[in-house]
């Protein structure tokens, strides 16, 4: 049933239409905040209307919203509580908060204006959304992930996602006080990025899997150079030398494509001592274990699996998608990988729940035997696992991982 309709925050004033419009035209396309507040009050000294400072504060906050922002959706991207924006309906509209979905009263009109409000962030975020192209995967320019859908796929109405980026990363230590990683798993993680081992971050949607690979790539040394490769950006990392490239969709005309396998080509010409690849949902498995397997240690992915032992069945249901047989993706795994760090969520709280040692059966099978376990109270158990526990230093010698009790 659904949860009673909860006020999470104030709304803003809805603007005149008609000092939207003559704004916008007035911006001819330009963004920049400040040149919206500037374009606003010259429209209301053009039209002679005079505001006091709270009102016209106001006024400007709400034209920006229409302008540049998400319209009646701002006001929950501005709430630092708030990590996703959800809208099913022109009246169904949810937010994520404290690890729990609520639903708030946010009036968007109807079907025609909720699909209004996905085509005008989608431009925003240079991407294309209309009955050619009803799907979207994009960036705002403030880091807020977009996802859109078009009806028919979507039924009868647009369906919009919303994910807020966080002001600034989380670290390993604050994930640690959070309880997203049990103080035990700390030395743990820390070893392994320390000791360059290829990392594979797995959990559900939803998880945290950006959020610990961001904060395991800013324990890498600061002389060390990091590029990372995305479908859309995503990942944001404190680190003093991090390289982002993120891939671009064909243009009206088709063309102007390039995809994973060009950057990760890119990539290995730029002189990276760790390549890091985003999300993995399809046949780009073929790129991501690609560039894991080109001798630069260190190097990070993230992957959707229900468990760490569910990994090599979900890797070689990928590599199908790529015309990869299972032994090819045993192989290329077995060499590219050397832990899978798996989140779970449970009672409202995310937290890495298993860590795993990647190897190959006798058969030639790929496994992932859990080396440390953390049950939900944030307990750390050594897994059979746990001996195998092993990195490669750069003397491509073998080393057991200090850390876990």
């Amino acid at each position: 049933m659904p949860a009673a309709p909860t006020q999470t925050s104030q709304p803003r004033p809805v603007p005149d239409p008609g000092l939207v419009t003559q704004v916008r035209a007035r911006l001819g396309g330009r963004t920049d905040p400040a040149q919206v507040a500037a374009e606003v009050v010259a429209a209301l000294a053009g039209s002679a209307r005079l505001l006091g400072p709270r009102a016209l504060a106001s006024t400007v906050a709400a034209v920006r919203d229409e302008v540049v922002g998400a319209g009646p959706l701002q006001p929950l991207l501005d709430d630092p509580q708030v990590c996703d924006v959800l809208v099913n309906g022109p009246h169904e509209v949810w937010v994520e908060r404290a690890g729990s979905l609520v639903r708030v009263p946010v009036d968007l009109g109807d079907a025609a204006g909720v699909r209004a409000l996905a085509m005008r962030l989608a431009a925003v975020a240079g991407q294309r959304l209309d009955d050619a192209c009803p799907a979207v995967d994009g960036r705002l320019p403030d880091g807020t992930r977009l996802h859109a859908l078009l009806p028919p796929l979507a039924g009868d109405c647009t369906v919009l996602s919303l994910r807020v980026p966080r002001a600034r990363p989380f670290t390993l230590t604050e994930l640690v006080e959070v309880g997203t990683v049990a103080p035990a798993l700390a030395p743990v993680l820390g070893t392994l990025v320390a000791q360059q081992a290829n990392l594979l971050v797995t959990g559900p949607t939803g998880v945290g899997k950006t959020t610990l690979l961001a904060a395991l790539l800013g324990e890498v040394p600061p002389d060390q150079r990091i590029v990372v490769v995305e479908e859309a950006r995503e990942l944001s990392v404190t680190h003093p030398h991090v390289v982002h490239l993120a891939t671009r969709t064909a243009n009206v005309e088709g063309a102007g494509t390039v995809g994973l396998t060009a950057l990760v080509r890119h990539a290995l010409r730029m002189r990276p001592d760790r390549i890091v690849l985003g999300e993995c949902r399809g046949a780009e498995v073929r790129e991501v274990l690609a560039a894991l397997n080109t001798g630069h240690e260190g190097g990070c992915a993230t992957l959707h699996a229900n468990a760490a032992t569910d990994v090599p069945a979900r890797l070689e249901a990928l590599g199908a998608l790529a015309g990869m047989d299972r032994q090819t993706v045993a192989a290329q795994a077995a060499s590219a990988l050397d832990v899978v760090v798996h989140l779970r969520r449970a009672a409202g709280r995310r937290y890495v729940a298993e860590v795993g040692v990647v190897g190959r059966a006798g058969d030639g099978a790929l496994t992932v035997e859990v080396a440390v376990a953390v049950d939900p109270t944030g307990t750390a158990v050594p897994g059979p696992g746990w001996d195998r526990l092993a990195v490669r230093p750069a003397t491509g010698r073998l080393r057991l991982v200090d850390g876990a009790s």
